[in-house]
């Protein structure tokens, strides 16, 4: 890395950057990756209601009604074991609804799913 006092430059004739898909784990060639991300999204989601509610593991067990091992195994991110049906119902104790949109594909009749937030 080399510094000239205003800006950082890294120089190497190895390294080539290329742009994402949106979607790491398409972009890692893992099987499924919409539905894992759509996963990925709806732990965050859970998760961040968790916290902003500051509630302990043991105080989530209560209102998601699964183990704490379990809890803890979703708040690391391991989504092995939880459906998105599963994740819906978590999302709904948590007192969010949870609405599903079918429609025409957006983009040259390839389809995708989204989680989208309001």
């Amino acid at each position: 890395m080399k510094t000239d006092g205003r800006k950082k430059t890294i120089e190497s004739s190895a390294t080539s950057i290329e742009q994402g898909s949106g979607n790491v784990f398409a972009d890692l060639a893992l099987p499924h990756p919409e539905e894992i991300l759509a996963k990925a999204e709806l732990v965050q989601h859970i998760c961040d209601i968790i916290a902003e509610r500051k509630l302990t593991q043991l105080k989530a067990v209560a209102v998601l009604g699964i183990d704490q091992p379990k809890i803890s195994a979703l708040m690391r991110g391991k989504l092995d074991g939880f459906s998105i049906d599963c994740l819906f119902r978590f999302l709904n104790a948590l007192g969010r609804d949870v609405e599903i949109i079918i429609r025409p594909a957006r983009h040259n009749g390839e389809a995708d799913t989204r989680v989208i937030s309001a």
